[in-house]
């Protein structure tokens, strides 16, 4: 079994997967369910802004500065796409300074300009922090992009509104085909899991043909999203963030998109498909798969030569045979493990 092992692991990284040890390995064949992360793993991970939506009496020069002021001051995805695609549309207009910045989790950012308190963040934190609700008008906007796929920031400076921004993640290319061929290997049960508004999450599982989202997760809640599953049976989790590895640290095998993956994500991760590519992923379940099947050929063979040479040697076979016998049964046994490294993705 070791030598199946290292030659299991041996292919798989020269195919592109990083797999830490036999465990892993052999863990991914049997899985009965994998969740997938959405942002930057089924999907490229690269919003762009695609609407502006103004409050009345704003104009888009107002929202567009307050909303790249305050997102500078982060480094998560979305925030680096307003930024960048803020900076587009305004020219060369001025940008305000922000400070005394702070994380709301899994939900935006606040932080203060010209003495005033500037929140952008999803349409949910506007339900959890103080000050007026979102306009009408505004979340008549909101159920409709969502409806569509598009991730919502709502942009407000004191207890003024000033408006929308719609960003869209593109799926991954080889998404809808990585999960195809998820299928034809029986796994059946494959679903996403995201922070995005549920709306949002089913728009895209559409896109990629996903039959299960599950929307407006905390990283917590995707902690719980695995346990849950893995109640149930074997389970994968695919992930690239740091609000990722949590879950990937409590599923039966956790994997990390490679180049794109935090290193934090990586470090959890027991696989990690490291040239980025999610069509990896059937091949290094198909390989765990054949490589089971060698371990199990391979202690077939030493068992069964085993219980034939010892009544044999008590029986009159001489040493000298018995051991060529046996030396033999380890030269098959090494030379079977090696086909592995001839395995091929089919």
């Amino acid at each position: 079994p070791p030598g199946a092992v290292l030659s299991g692991v041996a292919r798989a990284a020269r195919g592109g997967v990083l797999i830490k040890g036999g465990g892993p390995l052999e863990t991914l064949g049997p899985l009965t369910a994998i969740a997938f992360d959405k942002t930057g793993t089924l999907t490229e991970g690269r919003p762009r802004i695609t609407d502006v939506i103004v409050a009345d009496g704003v104009t888009e020069t107002e929202l567009l500065r307050v909303a790249v002021a305050i997102e500078s001051l982060s480094d998560h995805p979305l925030a680096v796409a307003v930024v960048s695609g803020g900076r587009e549309r305004l020219g060369n207009a001025s940008i305000p300074e922000a400070s005394a910045a702070r994380s709301i989790t899994g939900r935006g950012v606040a932080a203060s300009i010209d003495g005033q308190t500037v929140h952008v963040g999803s349409p949910r934190l506007f339900g959890e922090i103080e000050g007026n609700p979102i306009p009408e008008s505004l979340q008549t906007n909101i159920s409709r992009m969502e409806s569509e796929g598009r991730t919502m920031m709502v942009v407000r400076k004191g207890p003024q509104y000033l408006g929308l921004i719609g960003l869209m993640d593109t799926p991954r290319s080889t998404a809808v085909d990585t999960l195809k061929r998820l299928r034809t290997l029986g796994i059946t049960r494959m679903l996403m899991i995201s922070g995005d508004n549920q709306r949002v999450a089913d728009a895209i599982a559409a896109e990629v043909g996903l039959d299960e989202a599950w929307g407006d997760l905390m990283p917590e809640d995707k902690v719980d999203a695995i346990k849950k599953l893995k109640s149930e049976g074997k389970v994968a989790m695919v992930g690239d963030g740091v609000n990722d590895a949590p879950a990937m640290a409590h599923a039966t095998v956790g994997i990390a998109m490679g180049a794109a993956g935090s290193d934090v994500a990586l470090e959890t991760a027991d696989v990690a498909l490291m040239a980025d590519d999610l069509s990896h992923l059937p091949f290094a379940v198909g390989l765990s798969r054949a490589t089971s099947r060698i371990i199990k050929q391979n202690l077939y063979v030493s068992l069964g030569v085993v219980a034939v040479l010892l009544p044999a040697t008590i029986l009159g076979l001489g040493i000298g045979p018995a051991v060529l016998a046996h030396e033999g049964s380890t030269l098959v046994v090494v030379f079977n493990a090696l086909r592995l490294l001839a395995y091929k993705d089919r």
